[in-house]
């Protein structure tokens, strides 16, 4: 037989001490030497044994990556995942052979289940045994309702015990996750822990906090009472237009006036806003996005009130009939800011300021209602997504025909409300704030309203109240 160069493979079953009999596979005879893949096991391969193992399943060419350059054994190809695998310093890049690996290592991982347990790669905390297939990833993902996905890390244990024990995890022998290939149903509740300290179960489910959604909520209305007094204060220093002409300005100089364009770019924000209030009423994690609302508002809108205290800007045209304004004492102020606060700030309600010009806060309201509505309704929904967006445009460019705003003042606005929007949402979706003393430090609001929402926030609707007799005799 020393002479003969082939392969052979053979299924025979060992009884083990403690009375489990586990499969193992004892194959490939090259130039006599015989693998040793039997009584020793998997955990005790050395390289070698790998790299004849990766040969046998037809992944030859990442031999030498593996075995030579990296030096997998046994044991860390048991504890390999396709995390492993698609990062640095593997990087491998073909999809097909990443996939086909990982089912090659999960028939090992199943035929070896007592190793898996014996080098602690699984039910200890650190990972999931799924008939025998140790998931090891830094992270796992697990698909609920056919939907988007939610992750948790590693090992993550609940209340001292894994995911693994006493129904409180995964459950893969049948009952929780199936591994066969089939999909993974909805398991025992996940359980995560908080920022108060305490776990709480969690599943594929986001957890309200309603109370914080109510502080976001007082958190904006104080933002606005705010700007409304500082529109009254600023309206008392605006630069007399005798003195002090409209400044230059390519658009306004270019563009006559539109008497109807700032009703017309108010009804854009109109819209734009009962779109979004139908988007919040059906969407499952209204709180969440009513709550993200609420503090990038509120942040932005505080952040004009010092914009336009500090400089005060000439009335942008000469239609403007605005004129210094002395309101007597604190309390006519605080009267004319509620009634600045009560009205939103807009000429359909008859309010008519003047000197809030750095920043438009009509730019800011429509550019957020915009990125709100495209950002928390599915990609393919594109008629509401381009409508959204040529209501945001239109009302930009109807301010500014309106003239009653600088070019500079919506400009500034778009760029401000569109990057705290994207630095607001690349946080909380990659959670990098958590690896960042400085961010937790320099954004503590957010570090307060994002602490328990992991990862991305599915786009999933439901009915936010049952659903009347009529309803459901009609569609069921």
């Amino acid at each position: 037989m020393s002479e003969v160069l082939g392969s052979f493979t053979e299924q025979k079953s060992l009884d083990l001490s403690d009375g489990r009999n586990v499969s193992a596979r004892q194959t490939s005879l090259v130039g006599g030497e015989e693998m040793a893949v039997s009584e020793a096991g998997v955990q005790s391969w050395g390289s070698r044994q790998v790299a004849r193992w990766l040969r046998e399943e037809g992944f030859e060419e990442y031999v030498p990556l593996l075995c030579s350059e990296h030096r997998l054994d046994g044991p860390s190809l048991l504890a390999l995942s396709e995390y492993d695998l698609r990062s640095p310093p593997l990087e491998i890049r073909v999809l097909g052979d990443v996939k086909r690996l990982m089912l090659s290592l999960r028939r090992l991982r199943r035929e070896n289940g007592a190793a898996l347990q014996e080098l602690g790669v699984a039910r200890e905390g650190r990972g999931h045994v799924c008939d025998g297939q140790a998931e090891t990833d830094e992270r796992r993902y697990y698909a609920y309702d056919g939907g988007s996905q939610v992750y948790e890390r590693r090992g993550q244990v609940c209340n001292g015990r894994s995911h693994a024990d006493e129904g409180r995890g995964l459950e893969c022998n049948g009952r929780g996750h199936a591994c066969d290939g089939q999909g993974r149903e909805r398991s025992a509740e996940l359980c995560r822990q908080h920022a108060d300290g305490r776990f709480r179960a969690s599943g594929s489910e986001l957890d309200p906090e309603y109370w914080k959604t109510g502080v976001s909520c007082l958190y904006l209305t104080l933002a606005c009472g705010l700007t409304s007094f500082v529109m009254v204060i600023v309206h008392d220093r605006v630069p007399d237009m005798q003195t002090y002409p409209p400044l230059p300005d390519i658009f306004l100089d270019s563009v006559p006036r539109i008497p109807w364009a700032f009703a017309m770019a108010e009804a854009c924000g109109l819209v734009l806003c009962s779109i979004w209030l139908l988007v919040l009423l059906l969407h499952k994690h209204r709180s969440i996005l009513m709550r993200r609302l609420c503090s990038l508002m509120g942040t932005v809108f505080l952040l004009r009130c010092v914009t336009m205290f500090v400089t005060s800007l000439s009335v942008p045209g000469q239609h403007l009939q605005c004129s210094a304004k002395m309101y007597g004492d604190v309390w006519a102020k605080l009267k004319r800011a509620l009634a600045i606060w009560g009205g939103f700030g807009m000429t359909l309600t008859g309010v008519q300021t003047c000197g809030d010009y750095m920043f438009s806060g009509h730019t800011v309201v429509i550019t957020t209602l915009n990125f709100f509505v495209t950002e928390y309704t599915p990609r393919s929904w594109h008629f509401l997504h381009t409508l959204s967006w040529v209501l945001n445009l239109f009302g930009v460019f109807f301010i500014l025909a309106a003239h009653e705003h600088y070019s500079i003042d919506v400009f500034i606005a778009f760029y401000i409300t569109t990057r705290m929007f994207l630095y607001y949402h690349t946080l909380a979706n990659t959670r990098a704030y958590q690896q960042s003393r400085r961010a937790r430090v320099w954004f503590p609001m957010f570090s307060f309203f994002e602490c328990n929402v992991r990862g991305p926030v599915p786009n999933r609707y439901c009915w936010p109240f049952d659903r009347p007799a009529v309803v459901k005799v009609l569609i069921g």
